[in-house]
C-alpha cells in the first residue's frame, strides 16, 4: 500500500498539491477535515484560533499523534494521500499502520509568498494581519512541523507559478504511481 502524507507550512500550496492527486485519481483524506468536522460536533467556532486551539488541546490531552490517529480509519485503499501531517508523532502513527508505504512529501514556499496567498485565498482562517500569520506559523511549528519538513523524503518548492506547481506535482505523482505498479 503506498501512503502519500504531504506536509508544509500554512499557504505552502498542499491544497493544491492535494487537488492535483484527486484529479489524479487519488483518493484524498484531510486531516483538517477530521479536525473540522470534531469541532463542529462539540460546537466550537470554525475560525482558525478556535479550530487550532482544540487541535492543540486535543494534542496535549491526548497525545501528539492523536489526529492521525482519528485520521487512519478513512484510509481505504492504496494510493491515498493524507494531508495535514504536523509532526513526527503523527508520521509515526502512519507508519506503524501502513508500513514501508508511506512517503512523506514537504511542500516549500517562503514566509512571504505564503503570508500573500492566506490573504489571498480570503478563507476564514486566513489571518487578518502579519502578527497572527506569525502566530499561527509557531504554533505549527510547535507540534513539530519544522522537523516533519526536514525528514521528508521529497520536496516540492513552491516560488513559481501555479501551472508550473502542478506541473510538478503532477510529474511526482505519476512517478510514485508508476512505482507502486512496479512493485505490485
Amino acid at each position: 500500500m503506498r501512503v502519500i502524507i504531504v506536509t508544509g507550512m500554512p499557504g505552502a500550496g498542499k491544497e493544491e498539491f492535494v487537488d492535483v492527486s484527486r484529479r489524479m485519481g487519488f483518493d484524498v483524506v484531510r486531516m483538517g477535515d477530521v479536525v473540522r468536522a470534531e469541532a463542529s460536533r462539540m460546537n466550537l467556532p470554525s475560525d482558525d484560533r478556535s479550530v487550532g486551539g482544540f487541535a492543540h488541546s486535543e494534542r496535549e490531552t491526548h497525545g501528539f499523534g492523536i489526529w492521525a490517529e482519528r485520521t487512519v480509519r478513512f484510509v481505504n485503499r492504496a494510493m491515498t494521500v493524507i494531508d495535514g501531517c504536523r509532526g513526527e508523532a503523527e508520521l509515526q502513527v502512519f507508519k506503524k499502520a501502513f508500513g514501508d508505504g508511506v512517503v512523506l512529501i514537504a511542500i516549500h514556499a517562503s514566509p512571504e509568498t505564503r503570508y500573500s496567498r492566506l490573504r489571498l485565498r480570503n478563507r476564514t482562517d486566513a489571518p487578518e494581519n502579519r502578527e497572527q500569520f506569525q502566530e499561527r506559523d509557531r504554533r505549527e511549528l510547535g507540534w513539530g512541523l519544522g522537523s516533519l519538513i526536514a525528514l521528508a523524503d521529497r520536496m516540492v518548492v513552491n516560488e513559481g507559478t501555479l501551472d508550473e506547481f502542478r506541473r510538478n506535482a503532477e510529474s511526482l505523482l505519476r512517478e510514485m504511481s508508476e512505482h507502486e505498479v512496479q512493485s505490485d
